[in-house]
């Protein structure tokens, strides 16, 4: 507020909302919310943003889709550091071997696995993506 810069102001208010109704949903006005709850939270706040730039761009309105662009870089300063390729392997492989998968099938068993293991370092898309290549 100090700093005047309305973008991370408006920005930081809509995700401070988001916050307090999902903790509203999970137990009432005095409930709150643990740090993997509200990593979620921001990583949907992401996703949401993501998909207006593609409804921005494919409606031709260069301006919104900046102004997407400048909150979701907002945002990922509030996310754990994002796991490298290398480390993500690993958890995909270990967390294979634990369930013991050998198949698409058994692709539940592995993201459940890897999503208490990753804490919110890397999104579901990615692992998903991730154990599809290594149980093809």
């Amino acid at each position: 507020m100090r700093a005047k810069d309305k973008q991370t102001l408006n920005t930081l208010r809509a995700l401070k909302s988001a916050i307090k109704n999902a903790a509203i949903a999970k137990g009432g006005a005095d409930a709150e919310l643990d740090d993997a709850e509200e990593t979620n939270i921001i990583r949907k706040q992401v996703k949401q943003r993501q998909d207006s730039i593609e409804q921005f761009e494919k409606a031709g309105r260069a301006e919104l889709a900046d102004v997407e662009k400048a909150e979701i870089e907002i945002l990922n300063t509030y996310l754990p550091a994002a796991l490298s390729t290398e480390e993500l392997g690993a958890l995909v492989d270990a967390a294979i071997a634990e369930t013991g998968a050998s198949s698409r099938a058994d692709m539940g068993k592995v993201m459940k696995i890897l999503q208490e293991s990753t804490g919110g370092r890397a999104d579901g898309k990615t692992l998903s993506q991730e154990v599809m290549k290594r149980l093809s």
